[in-house]
């Protein structure tokens, strides 16, 4: 996790990208690192990466991936990539932490929950949970944002789905190092209430 922070500082020294999974989630809350690195570029920055690194195009996930220091990067352009949102609209919604881009909270949440519907059932689903419950507690996104967003881009199952990861959490609470029952069951209720139904 150190060596991957150290990539992308010294990634963030040379290009101009928006980063978004784990370490965006851990800049927005301080807790949870991240091994992985996933970033938005633009073409021009892409050229760039290029010239400079090895990059291996994968088109079944619409990504290109290269390897930095033996840390996986996850590359994602406009109008090749799919994420849950259009990456058009990503760009017009970021914010600036410590000289890094990043999207808003309510937008790296659904971007979360998009890779945790895409493998659910893995070990990295389980830290997508863990990095969404660590959004909602540790940033409290604008929930209405968070609906005004989900209906514009016909994530209907999304909110449902939250609400599921909130209830069914067990694991994830532990790994965010809260282990008190009834500390945990608050933190749902609080949690749910803060859901719009």
């Amino acid at each position: 996790m150190d060596r991957s922070w150290k990539a992308l500082i010294s990634l963030n020294k040379k290009l101009d990208f928006i980063l978004i999974g784990g370490w965006a989630c851990y800049l927005l809350t301080k807790s949870i690192k991240s091994k992985d690195i996933d970033i938005i570029v633009d073409f021009e920055t892409l050229s760039k990466i290029k010239r400079e690194f090895m990059l291996k195009k994968t088109p079944f996930l619409k990504k290109y991936e290269t390897r930095i220091g033996g840390i996986s990067v996850d590359i994602y352009v406009p109008f090749y990539s799919k994420l849950a949102i259009p990456i058009e609209e990503i760009q017009k919604n970021i914010t600036s932490l410590e000289g890094f881009k990043i999207p808003k909270p309510e937008i790296l949440l659904i971007l979360k929950q998009y890779a945790e519907l895409e493998r659910r059932d893995s070990v990295k689903g389980q830290k997508d949970r863990v990095d969404i419950l660590n959004l909602l507690i540790n940033r409290s996104p604008n929930m209405k944002e968070y609906q005004k967003t989900v209906r514009k881009f016909g994530l209907s199952s999304y909110p449902k789905r939250l609400r599921e990861i909130i209830r069914s959490a067990r694991k994830e609470f532990e790994y965010l190092g809260i282990r008190d029952l009834r500390k945990v069951k608050l933190i749902k209720k609080k949690l749910e209430a803060s859901l719009i139904p």
